[in-house]
Order: C-alpha cells, then structure tokens, then sequence
C-alpha cells in the first residue's frame, strides 16, 4: 500500500502542474491518474490500497467540509439561505423528472428503475465543487454576492435530498411497505440533527481552545477527529435515526468561526496545508473507482440520457434562482457550477446491481459514464465561467488574507513574546487598513495608489490587570513593512 500512496503522490502532483500550466483545474488530471493507475486500466494500485480507499476519501472529504465550514459566515448565509435551500432541492427534481421522460425509451427499463437512476444522477458532486468554491472564496471572487458560498451550501444539502429519494425509490422497488412520508421526512430531520451533532462539540471545542492556548496544529488534529467521530456516529445511528454527518463537519468550523475568528483561521491555515495531501487521495481515489469497460456499455444512449438529465437541471437551476439578485451571467455559472459528479455516483452507483434490480448493470454503466464525462467538464466550465463572471473589486478582502498568511500574524487574544526585552504582550486590536503608497503621492504624474496592511495593539500583561490599562504600543504591517517576525515571536501553552 506504501508504493500505491507514493504512486498517488509522483503521479498526482506532476499532473496536477501539468494541468495547471496549460489552465486547466488540477483535479481533473488527479481523476485521470486515478482512473488509469486503478484496477480497471493499468492495475498500478495495490488490491490493499482499494479496501481502504473508502476511509480514504471520507478523512479527505472531511478536510475540505472542515475547511469549507471554517468560511461559512452568518452574514453571508443569512443573504443567499433561501437560494441554497431552494438550489438543493429544485435542480434535482428537474433531472429526475428528465431521466425518468428518456430513460425507459433509450435504455429499455421501467418508470421506476429510471427513477432510481435520476436519483443517482442528480447528486452534484461536493467533491469537486467545494474545493473550488472554497478557492474562490480564498480569492474574494464573488464575495459581493456570495455566490461561492451558495453553492456550497446547497451542492452540500443537495447530497442529503437526493440519497433519501434514492433511498425511497429503492424501497419502493423491493416492495417496503415503508411509509414515503416517513422517508421523506428523514430529509429534515437528517439535516437537522446533522447541523446539532456538529454546533454542539463545535462550541466546546471552542471552549477548550479558549481555555488552553495549544498549538495550531494540535487544534487542527482535534477538530479532524471529533469530524471523524460525526460520521462514525452516523453510521451507527443509520439504522435508528438519519444523521447528516457532513452538514455536521461544516458545522463544527461555522460555530469556531462565529465564537473566535482567530481561532477559526489558525485551524483553516493548517487544514489548507493538508489538504493539498488530501486532494491528492481524494481525487486520485475516485478517479480509480471509475470502471471504463462498465461506462462502455451504456455507450450513445446512456450519453443521450446524461445529457437529457442535465439540460433538464440547468433549466431547474436558473428556475431556482429567480427573485435572487444575480444577473444572467451569475446564474449561469450557477448552472455550470452544477455539472460535476463523482462522489456520490461513485459510492451508491452499484447498489441496486446489488439490491437485485433488473436493470441494474445498465444504472451502474450510466452512473459511472457521468463521472467520466461531468467531472471534468464541470471542473473546467467552473473555473473558466468564475474567472470571467464572479466579482473581484480592487480592494478585495482577499488581499488581507494573503498579507496575514505571508507574514504569519497573530490574532487578538494571542500572545506574543518581544525577542529583544523578553516581555509578554498580548493582541487586543486589529484592523485592517489600506495606506497611501508614498512612492505615488511624492510623485505627481503617478497614479494614486494603495496598499494594503494590518494594525495590531498590543497590551503589556505586566502594567495592568485589567485588559486595555496600562501601557500598550501599536504597529502597522505591510508588504512594505514585514517586521513582525524580527521582533516577536507568537507563544502557545502546548
């Protein structure tokens, strides 16, 4: 198995740069090793690597959910809520709708079997979409609107919905005199308890981080274990109650957001240095999952049935958006930001080949032929369509996340140790400012220009015992002015 991660490793990264250097999304050529390092082409991947390559991809999933939780801001949810919930639930029902009007005539199979296959299909795949919402967040495209972080939310509650009706189909075919009421009841409520299974150790992680000042990466490793649990405790009370466990990982990094915003970006800092680690595998993994001999076999009409499915979701998409105020370029990298597919279609694709449903090797053929032809379409179309559509204003915000993470600031609340007198100060106020460039105000023929910097005032814990009394001093930093490092050095507990 050691030689399958090196592999995974060699392989992905070097495609991962040759894809970026002609401009296209990196990911799409992890896919592509992984589809022929897997078993079904080159066979490259050990038969040990395979067993384990679903816990693999779930801790990966989880980084980046961990990650796209720790960007998910109150004010921003609270503006594109309602397009988000309304976008996990209208799109999908258009392409189920589509697949079941085509898919008995091309692929010779009953209403319900062609049921059973929309719901497969309808999945949109968190495991493309986030990564590349969550870059673009980074970046303060789209920020004005929020329309990165609509699509993450609703990509991730769409997940949800579409695995109960395909839980509802699946029974109805079996005969489960079940109640469809019942299980369609299970959509709120798994969203529901998934979002309190993950506010609740959220918030005492908090708690814990507030009281013990401990290293970043030790608070990294025990916020990914507590997620870890969520979906362990998911599949344990699968049988009893539904738990959306993943809404719950986002959870887990909204609340340490909400609660401390310093806290939030240390744990986000080091869960973006793991992740490019855990894309590797993620993508690498699925990629390998793709069976192509299988795809072969659904051949033109299972293209034509794809394709049909997601004409039908794009106009379900633009319907979703009405009422929200996005121009028609907006909505359209929307439409396009709801292609992909991958991760669900590659976990529950053969499930009714297993369950006894006559049509099942013909579902499974389509199911993996959508990964093939969406994923990296939809990869490609979201990073063409986001660069030339979503916002970007001059003095984005996203600046002043660079700055930070270049110079390696602290946070309020932190302490810091002065590397010349040896004395403890501690951050009580930051603001981030945009200066006047003085090469350009001396000079009159040049354009007016700002830069952007961090003003940090620190408090002398010695002076005083009450927070803001005493003595404290003040600094700016900058590009210009990167002193922070020659003079302080940030102190931990552990």
């Amino acid at each position: 198995m050691a030689s399958s991660l090196a592999l995974i490793i060699i392989l992905g990264l070097s495609a991962d740069y040759l894809f970026r250097r002609i401009k296209l999304p990196g990911l799409v050529g992890m896919l592509i090793i992984g589809v022929l390092a897997g078993p079904y082409v080159l066979g490259l991947m050990s038969p040990e690597m395979m067993k384990v390559s679903a816990d693999f991809r779930r801790i990966a999933l989880i980084v980046i959910l961990l990650r796209a939780g720790f960007e998910l801001r109150r004010d921003a949810l609270k503006r594109v809520g309602r397009a988000a919930v309304i976008m996990s639930t209208v799109p999908a029902i258009f392409e189920i709708a589509g697949v079941m009007l085509v898919a008995p005539r091309l692929l010779h199979m009953t209403y319900l079997e062609a049921a059973i296959l929309g719901s497969i299909l309808a999945a949109v795949s968190p495991a493309v979409v986030v990564p590349l919402m969550i870059d673009f967040m980074d970046r303060g495209r789209g920020s004005k609107k929020g329309i990165p972080t609509m699509v993450l939310g609703a990509s991730s509650l769409d997940d949800v919905f579409v695995i109960v009706l395909f839980t509802v189909f699946l029974s109805m075919y079996g005969g489960d005199q079940t109640s469809i009421f019942w299980q369609l009841s299970k959509i709120p409520i798994s969203v529901v308890l998934g979002i309190i299974v993950g506010l609740i150790p959220g918030y005492f992680l908090y708690r814990l981080f507030e009281k013990y000042d401990w290293r970043p990466p030790k608070r990294t490793i025990l916020v990914m274990g507590v997620a870890i649990i969520l979906t362990w405790i998911e599949s344990i009370c699968e049988h009893y109650v539904p738990i959306a466990s993943l809404l719950g990982v986002m959870a887990v990094g909204f609340i340490i957001l909400e609660k401390s915003e310093p806290i939030a970006h240390l744990i986000s800092q080091k869960l973006k240095k793991l992740w490019i680690f855990a894309e590797l595998l993620l993508f690498a993994l699925v990629g390998a999952q793709v069976n192509i001999h299988v795809a072969w076999k659904a051949g033109l009409a299972g293209t034509l049935v794809i394709f049909i499915g997601l004409v039908f979701r794009s106009v379900g998409t633009y319907v979703s958006l009405f009422g929200t105020p996005f121009d028609w370029k907006e909505k359209l990298f929307c439409v396009v930001a709801y292609i992909p597919k991958a991760t669900v279609q590659a976990a529950i694709g053969a499930i009714p080949l297993a369950a006894g449903v006559v049509s099942g090797e013909v579902i499974l053929a389509v199911a993996v032929l959508s990964i093939i032809l969406t994923a990296p379409i939809g990869a490609i179309g979201i990073m063409i369509f986001g660069e030339r559509i979503l916002d970007f204003g001059e003095l984005s915000t996203y600046r002043f996340k660079e700055l930070r993470e270049k110079l390696a600031l602290p946070h309020v609340g932190e302490r810091v140790r002065s590397k010349h007198s040896g004395k403890v100060w501690k951050v009580i106020e930051q603001k981030e400012v945009w200066m006047e460039d003085p090469a350009t105000t001396d000079d009159p023929d040049a354009a007016p220009g700002v830069f952007p910097a961090i003003y940090l005032r620190y408090w002398g814990e010695e002076t005083s015992n009450e927070i803001g009394k005493g003595k404290t001093i003040s600094f700016y930093y900058s590009q210009k002015e990167p002193s922070f490092q020659d003079h302080w050095e940030i102190l931990y507990d552990w």
